[in-house]
């Protein structure tokens, strides 16, 4: 059966420069996805975040003009180095797929995000311009990983 959810998705896939083992630290650890989480201009402030199956994620993402916008979501599936599932339980409401595929020292991620309705999807993207800020998050996320590899 094909899938008939293409017009209210965001997909993105990158080679990402890192371990699958650095890239999941990143990705799980509030200390390390609050300094890169977030279109460019926007720091973080997690208050939650319980990397388990029914955890919560609650963060604030302080935009560059002082407008905070908070956000939940909760966690419904975690496959160690390979999978995190999220729903995000604020509005835009959304599901997150994010896939990390090990590549020897590199690690392909693919970030899927699935919208409730075509129309919430278009306004996503047209109002909070989602697809760019997607593309940025995952650049700020490689900027994130050089430099710890660095270390």
């Amino acid at each position: 059966m094909e899938s008939n959810t293409k017009d209210r998705e965001l997909l993105l896939t990158r080679t990402l420069n890192a371990p699958v083992e650095l890239v999941w630290e990143v990705w799980t650890k509030p200390e390390h996805i609050a300094r890169w989480w977030g279109p460019d201009g926007f720091t973080n402030t997690i208050t939650t975040m319980d990397m388990k199956s029914g955890g919560e994620w609650n963060l604030v993402m302080h935009g560059p003009d002082g407008t905070d916008y908070k956000n939940r979501s909760i966690f419904k599936e975690i496959v160690h180095h390979k999978k995190i599932v999220y729903e995000h339980d604020s509005s835009p409401r959304f599901t997150a797929t994010i896939r990390f595929e090990e590549q020897g020292e590199q690690t392909l991620l693919t970030w899927h995000m699935l919208f409730e309705t075509r129309e919430q999807f278009i306004q996503v993207v047209e109002t909070f311009k989602a697809d760019e800020g997607l593309k940025q998050n995952v650049a700020k996320l490689e900027v994130y990983l050089a430099g710890r590899i660095k270390k």
